[in-house]
């Protein structure tokens, strides 16, 4: 009897177990079969647009209104924001295809920086439109590369989660028709000649490959890096890692990592080769109960600006998070605050201490700049605002537009009821450039 009531049991629990693995496996197999199909949409959706794109440049160029230019050129600016999309959900970070989608990027802001501006009274010119047939050719090219793999996706049955899987595996070589499809395709991009991308186009680099064009001054040595790292820290003792960054940065730069037994924490700093500018630095340490206040520690970070150098650097904003003041330090010419070239200063309110600073915006934009005299006067301006807006404060600003110029403006800081924004309006134009809604004192909850 016992021994039938066991087999029975046992049973039972075979038929449960099998039943849970049916289901498990059922629920796997739902999960791929998803992963699968949105893989799917999203490789066919790249496809179409990069088909629309092409028709879309040919578009432009047999254009001779200005009237239907803008509205072209704003449909490719977007069919390229749709192709990046749809680029992103497919799984193929563990692969270089960095340079198609740098292409894309580039095509898109050309094509926005033309759409946006004024084409009846500044049209496009002749070498511009060499730059759209040079387009035109080379969207071709990408979009027969695609129909090659798209039809082969289609004629083998070819799944999009065996390419992750080939991704994944450090097997080598890697083999996937799909993959090598991809490889193709970008391997084109790379071999498309250089396209004149116009006056704007510094603003397509990447940060790292701008700062690495403006780095200045004769080459340091790793004994170098060391000196100023520690000078910069204000320490004279203390043990020291130095290294060069590696291939992933534009520029060349030693790592540096100082060991701070005062705290029981590191510091860690970028120093450029080129000049031994220190590029950013971070503490790695806890921060206890405030001592001080925001502003003593404001001071204390105008005084790091100065011991370096750093000069003409006013205070534009400054916040506290916890134990821990942030301070906005931009360029003050002719006082006029130019925001592109800005340091961010990190200090402890427990002690003082200086625990973060980034420079790479000063670095890469900071220069001889002649500042221009405003069109409009400060109460011209103040006429393009938002009637309902107080204005508490105003200053005169240089920022950079959508279009990455250089723009001088007036600054206005207003609230309207219990908000605050500040809006900057072009000098010149009277235009809005830019409107920010500062945020308000986050509130503090506390558990029950």
């Amino acid at each position: 009897m016992i021994r039938t009531i066991l087999l029975a049991v046992l049973g039972v629990a075979v038929v449960s177990t099998a039943y849970w693995g049916y289901q498990e496996h059922q629920e796997k197999n739902s999960i791929l079969i998803k992963a699968e199909n949105n893989y799917q949409r999203a490789f066919h959706d790249l496809t179409y647009n990069l088909d629309l794109l092409h028709d879309e440049i040919g578009a432009t160029l047999a254009m001779n209104s200005r009237e239907h230019l803008s509205p072209s050129l704003a449909d490719v600016w977007r069919l390229t924001s749709m192709a990046q999309l749809n680029l992103g959900q497919l799984p193929l970070t563990l692969m270089p295809f960095s340079k198609t989608e740098e292409y894309l990027y580039k095509v898109g802001n050309f094509s926005y920086r033309n759409a946006v501006r004024d084409l009846e009274n500044e049209p496009l010119s002749k070498s511009e439109y060499e730059t759209l047939e040079s387009l035109y050719g080379q969207s071709g090219d990408i979009q027969k590369e695609m129909r090659k793999v798209q039809s082969m996706v289609l004629e083998e049955d070819l799944r999009w989660m065996d390419v992750e899987l080939a991704l994944a595996s450090e097997d080598e070589p890697l083999n996937n028709a799909i993959v090598n499809g991809f490889h193709i395709v970008n391997e084109k991009v790379e071999g498309f000649s250089e396209v004149d991308w116009g006056a704007d186009s510094p603003q397509l680099q990447t940060n790292d490959e701008a700062l690495n064009e403006r780095l200045n001054g004769k080459e340091i040595t790793a004994d170098e890096a060391k000196e100023i790292a520690l000078k910069f820290c204000e320490m004279e003792d203390a043990e020291v890692e130095v290294e060069e960054t590696g291939d992933g940065l534009a520029y060349q730069a030693y790592t540096v990592m100082i060991n701070d037994p005062e705290h029981e924490a590191n510091i860690f700093m970028d120093i450029s080769k080129k000049g031994g500018h220190p590029i950013w630095l971070l503490q790695d340490r806890q921060v206890g109960e405030a001592t001080i206040s925001l502003n003593e520690a404001s001071e204390r970070a105008k005084e790091l600006l100065e011991k370096n150098e750093i000069n003409d650097m006013q205070l534009v904003d400054s916040k506290q998070y916890n134990a821990v003041g942030v301070f906005n330090f931009a360029y003050l010419k002719d006082n006029v605050r130019v925001y592109s070239d800005a340091i961010v200063i990190e200090v402890s309110l427990q002690d003082g201490e200086i625990i973060g600073y980034e420079a790479s915006a000063y670095l890469t934009n900071h220069q001889e700049r002649d500042v221009l005299e405003p069109t409009l006067t400060m109460e011209e301006a103040k006429e393009s605002l938002n009637p309902a807006l107080e204005v508490m404060e105003h200053h005169i600003a240089m920022i950079k537009n959508d279009l990455g110029e250089d723009v001088l403006t007036y600054e206005f800081f207003g609230v309207i009821k219990d908000d605050t924004y500040r809006i900057f309006i072009n000098a010149e134009t009277g235009n809005e450039e830019k409107v920010e809604k500062l945020k308000n004192a986050e509130a503090v909850y506390k558990s029950a």
